[in-house]
């Protein structure tokens, strides 16, 4: 199926709208599905790992293992997510369809043995990887293909997180920083509806956060610009720490690679540096996925909601054992860690500004990540999606000011800058 030329008028228009989010929906079953199992594969390996500590041990091995499989077998899929945003931009050879078995396995074995790793990196690439195979299926080309990966992304996102009106956001900004593809939104949001529709179906449940005055403070019905205050003090704090976050990765990695030329050597010694972590700290908190624990004293994403549920510096654990595992080559994703690095985050400015620690561990939730990803918008709705609406005002003030206050540099290296600003005499209306 050969694309068409770019539609100029309305009926045109409306004809490839039509047929891009008809194709969307097979996209969003294959990611949805694809979540489903993902996610509940991850629930037996994270119980697993719970119950038989000692697996913390094979993590070195494990790490050797998978990064000689990719060595072997993984070729491009090796790049991740990083590769479906460059075919997007600039499509070349295509996304491989090994790359969803291989995310899929690798993340799960990092999980198994305590890695501090996500789910979204393996969500997007399964999904992106998924959506480039049906596109091959049905000889689909050219700027269909494109909009069919950018719904990949978004079925991805929003089936994993059950947030599809985020997925569907975060899917069309992220590409490029400070610009959004709207033409390609409609494929995106059915393919995220989809996908959070058939994750769901399967059975599977996602974490349930509440802002409610859980350590007794009233919440205000309206604006105070005493707490307006405090929300931007802390935003710009979020906006360091992810800032903070990416440059330490991004280095880090680049040292892992620098020094140690076999690439299956990285993880290893990525797995031997998370054991000494865990010793040198004296603690488990930061190993796996971090949204539970079947400890009711260990600091989880989950607790961070809870007056006494994180220590003043919980979030830089998680950041110090999540930057080894990612930059040393393990996989899964980002941003699980960044949710629970900023939740701890405003969990510990929570106290000092006395405003309510429910609120505040919200709002690191998503200011963090808005300022790793540079999707401010996104993270806007993914704290509506996740949190309600009485909020929105200080979600969007939140996402914003961390977006501006965390510089250039972000989690995602193939996500691209505008060449120049953007004038409305230069808006793409086709």
């Amino acid at each position: 199926m050969e694309s068409t030329p770019s539609p100029r008028t309305p009926s045109t228009r409306f004809r490839r709208l039509g047929l891009e989010a008809g194709l969307a929906v097979p996209i969003g079953l294959l990611a949805g599905s694809a979540s489903a199992l993902f996610l509940w594969s991850l629930d037996r390996v994270t119980a697993a790992r719970w119950h038989s500590p000692w697996l913390l041990w094979l993590l070195p091995v494990v790490g050797f293992a998978v990064g000689w499989i990719y060595l072997r077998f993984g070729q491009k899929a090796e790049r991740g997510t990083h590769l479906i945003m460059d075919e997007i931009h600039t499509p070349g050879g295509g996304v491989p369809a090994r790359m969803a078995p291989l995310v899929l396995f690798g993340t799960l074995a990092t999980h198994l043995c305590g890695g501090s790793a996500g789910r979204e990196g393996t969500a997007l690439q399964m999904g992106g990887s998924l959506a480039d195979a049906f596109s091959r299926l049905c000889r689909i080309e050219g700027s269909t293909r494109r909009t069919l990966l950018i719904a990949g992304i978004a079925a991805g996102f929003g089936s994993v997180f059950g947030t599809p009106l985020a997925g569907a956001i975060f899917a069309i900004e992220v590409l490029v920083v400070g610009r959004l593809a709207y033409r390609d939104f409609m494929p995106a949001l059915v393919a995220s509806i989809v996908g959070d529709i058939t994750c769901s179906a399967w059975g599977i449940d996602h974490a349930f956060f509440s802002l409610g005055p859980a350590d007794g403070t009233p919440f205000p019905a309206m604006l105070e610009l005493a707490l307006v205050a405090k929300i931007i003090a802390a935003a710009v704090i979020f906006g360091a720490i992810s800032r903070g976050f990416s440059e330490v990765t991004h280095r880090l990695q680049a040292s892992f690679k620098r020094f140690v030329a076999y690439a299956p050597l990285r993880p290893l010694l990525g797995g031997l540096t998370v054991i000494a972590l865990v010793y040198v700290v004296g603690s488990r908190d930061y190993l796996g996925i971090g949204v539970a624990s079947p400890d009711p004293r260990a600091v989880t994403l989950l607790s961070a909601f809870q007056t006494e549920g994180a220590e003043p510096w919980s979030w830089a654990g998680k950041f110090l054992f999540t930057t080894v595992t990612l930059a040393s080559g393990f996989k899964g994703g980002e941003v699980t860690p960044l949710f629970y690095i900023g939740a701890t985050l405003g969990h510990a400015l929570a106290v000092p500004l006395e405003a309510p620690v429910a609120l505040f561990a919200g709002l690191g939730l998503i200011g963090v990540f808005a300022g790793a990803t540079k999707t401010p918008l996104a993270c806007t709705v993914l704290g509506l999606e996740l949190f309600g609406a009485p909020y929105s005002v200080y979600f969007a003030l939140v996402c914003f000011i961390a977006y501006y206050t965390s510089g250039r540099v972000g989690i995602y290296p193939a996500q691209r800058r505008p060449e120049k600003p953007l004038r409305s005499d230069r808006i793409d209306r086709s």
